[in-house]
């Protein structure tokens, strides 16, 4: 082999974090879980749960709690590895799955995050159009409906081509610097949404502050609480929450490398019982006061809107629908970096090393972005992509079980830097000419547990759990199967 195959795993991307530049502590972490979890996804996910269980908030808060402190424990353990090495995720899946394997798996990581880009970056871009109409009141709907004024695809306007187009250049120009930049966006924003909670907070509050409160304490059902018809609701509140994080965890290492020491990884994790606290709070509020601001009316509401978009829509204040739609279009770009950007990064640059870094990844992403965007509502929407996602994802929670229990049970948290940039057939990650075999059935092995739980219908309410399932599946097998 020529001294040149031998190094061509190597990335300047890729390598391992130097320790001068570990600067993260734990308040980095309170700004990326805040980040992680301030989205429209996120405050819709909430405000339904308070609905589905009749706004019982205890309820809700305490499977939230339990969801979170999973969260948490599973962070700090696929976190420390990438911590003290200074690697990202898909590096160290080398160690477990060999070079050839890595780059297959890795991936799905890719496409998983790649899909979701696009399709955040087209609802990010319909939020755009919307101020652009707000701004331009002159430009009358109808006529920008004509046959001159819509191109290719029929639903997409002049307004809606160069808002998707604006929206994919902005954030390819803020996203491609790397993780260490990115670190400003997040504090930036998290910070920045959080004002605008408050904001909402108050102009809700204020507008009848003793009806909105007396709804809300209400609501809090401690009289029906502390019972045994609670536990599965808690329970579901719990695996949803989890599901909900689930797919960041897996590539949590990625910012997790950047950490100064493992005490500010542990320390900067339990910041997302406190996020998610703040805003759970945030959006239950939010949701109860603004249906009672809209409709005036306490009796109806099982009716609220739980969608902060349209929450802000049914506003008849001109202002305060630019400035919530500000706040939402930077919490979903930001979650957008840090959710699916960046992991889709590494994911390309790993599965071309030679030819592949921050800047060339970044322009890949973008005109896939694109593409999905401009397609999301005329095709993919329509053919229920979002399965087919779920379903590549489904191989998140066994990637984790594999990661793991090889790191820490297998090779007892000992790595050889060395061997991991090497394509040597004596390399110890080489395997079977870059295939560990057997780390790849067990993996099979798990992803058929954790799918079914989507694609059987007597198994759907295990869907929040799949993650973990497949996880536990993958994580046993491979030990007994590795340490024979």
């Amino acid at each position: 082999m020529s001294k040149s195959n031998k190094n061509d795993l190597v990335n300047w991307e890729l390598v391992a974090t130097n320790p001068r530049d570990k600067t993260w502590d734990w308040k980095d972490l309170f700004y990326y879980w805040g980040v992680n979890i301030q989205s429209v996804i996120g405050f819709s996910l909430i405000a339904s749960l308070y609905l589905i269980y009749q706004l019982n908030t205890l309820v809700v808060l305490l499977g939230s709690i339990i969801g979170s402190i999973l969260v948490w424990l599973f962070s700090n353990i696929i976190g420390k590895p990438s911590q003290t090495h200074g690697l990202p995720f898909v590096v160290l899946l080398r160690t477990s799955l060999g070079h050839k394997g890595a780059r297959f798996f890795g991936f799905l990581r890719f496409l998983v995050g790649v899909f979701m880009f696009g399709i955040q970056t087209y609802f990010l871009s319909k939020s755009i159009s919307y101020i652009i109409r707000i701004i331009f009141f002159s430009i009358d709907n109808e006529s920008l409906n004509k046959d001159i004024f819509l191109f290719f695809l029929s639903g997409l306007n002049i307004i809606d081509w160069f808002s998707i187009i604006f929206v994919i250049i902005l954030q390819t120009y803020f996203f491609r610097l790397g993780v260490f930049y990115s670190k400003k966006i997040m504090k930036f924003s998290a910070l920045f949404v959080y004002i605008g909670l408050i904001f909402f907070f108050l102009i809700v509050f204020f507008n009848d502050f003793r009806l909105t409160s007396s709804v809300f304490i209400n609501n809090l059902n401690f009289a029906n609480f502390a019972t045994t018809h609670n536990v599965i609701p808690i329970l579901t509140v719990a695996g949803t929450i989890f599901a909900y994080f689930s797919i960041i965890i897996l590539t949590f290492g990625d910012f997790s490398k950047n950490l100064k020491n493992e005490k500010e990884l542990s320390k900067g994790n339990l910041t997302i019982l406190l996020n998610l606290i703040i805003f759970s709070f945030f959006a239950a509020f939010i949701t109860i006061g603004s249906d009672i601001f809209l409709k005036d009316d306490a009796n109806s509401i099982v009716k609220i809107l739980t969608n902060p978009t349209d929450i802000i829509g049914k506003f008849d204040n001109i202002f305060i629908t630019l400035v919530g739609l500000v706040f939402i279009i930077i919490a979903s770009a930001s979650t957008n970096l840090v959710a699916n950007f960046i992991p889709s990064q590494f994911t390309l640059i790993n599965c071309f090393p030679k030819k592949m870094n921050l800047n060339y990844s970044s322009y890949v992403i973008a005109v896939v972005g694109l593409v999905i965007g401009i397609l999301w509502l005329p095709f993919f929407s329509q053919i229920g992509i979002l399965a087919f996602i779920d379903t590549f994802a489904s191989f998140f929670g066994p990637l984790f079980g594999l990661m793991v229990t090889d790191y820490y049970l297998v090779k007892n948290k000992q790595l050889i830097s060395k061997d991991i940039f090497s394509l040597e057939e004596k390399s110890s990650y080489n395997y079977s000419n870059g295939w560990n075999y057997t780390a790849v059935y067990c993996l099979v092995l798990g992803f058929v547990f954790s799918a079914s739980t989507i694609w059987n219908f007597n198994l759907m309410y295990f869907q929040p759990y799949s993650w973990i399932i497949g996880a536990f599946i993958t994580s046993l097998t491979y030990y007994l199967l590795a340490k024979k």
